[in-house]
């Protein structure tokens, strides 16, 4: 029934156009206040969760917004799940500052740091004939697995995997896939470590990619 109502109004983008501006205001470009009343009833949120009272919370009803259970968003961050879902697993901390916009799937354990931005979305531009605000998004689901740690003031883009127990250094750019159990770092990121379970250690290596 949902992705039926999503096809209609993406045929008949008039009447689209209508239920996003009573949805979302579209200078501000964030639900109307109306709509955040109505945010305790539409997002999911696990046994003691916290969402602090500070983070800006752009999240609509027409994508999934989760959080497990012990996961934490720390003050001053953003939150968006208005181009595609937004889940965080249990046991997550989102820190400081984050920019968090979907899609994206946060698994369990994992530790963002300070001012972190996160994106699963990019502003099409390529026709120059058009002003880049009028011209959409792409976007590409961002995936962090388990037990994850990426250092303050990173950036990764769309499209991206982060493979479990890996490690994303401060200030990286992070433009490719992630694999398990590496460490990256740079601009943009390249792999500088990678764990060796045949020895228990963590070996440096040289990324020429």
């Amino acid at each position: 029934m949902k992705k039926a109502i999503y096809k209609w109004l993406e045929n008949n983008p008039k009447y689209k156009g209508i239920i996003l501006n009573i949805l979302i205001n579209p200078v501000k470009t964030r639900p109307r206040l109306w709509l955040r009343l109505l945010m305790p009833f539409y997002i999911k949120r696990g046994k003691n969760a916290v969402i602090y009272r500070s983070v800006r919370k752009d999240i609509v009803p027409f994508n999934n917004f989760t959080i497990g259970s012990y996961s934490v968003i720390e003050d001053f961050s953003i939150v968006n799940n208005m181009v595609g879902d937004v889940k965080i697993g249990a046991y997550s901390r989102v820190g400081l500052g984050n920019v968090i916009i979907g899609p994206i799937e946060i698994g369990s354990h994992v530790i963002l740091a300070q001012n972190i931005a996160i994106s699963g979305l990019d502003h099409k531009y390529k026709d120059v004939k058009k002003r880049i605000d009028e011209q959409g998004v792409d976007t590409g689901l961002i995936v962090i697995e388990d037990n994850v740690w990426v250092g303050a003031n990173s950036i990764i883009t769309k499209g991206v995997t982060i493979g479990t127990h890996s490690i994303v250094a401060g200030g990286s750019v992070v433009v490719k896939n992630v694999d398990s159990y590496t460490i990256v770092a740079g601009n943009p990121a390249r792999t500088v470590k990678r764990y060796n379970h045949s020895n228990g250690e963590w070996e440096k290596v040289i990324d020429i990619k």
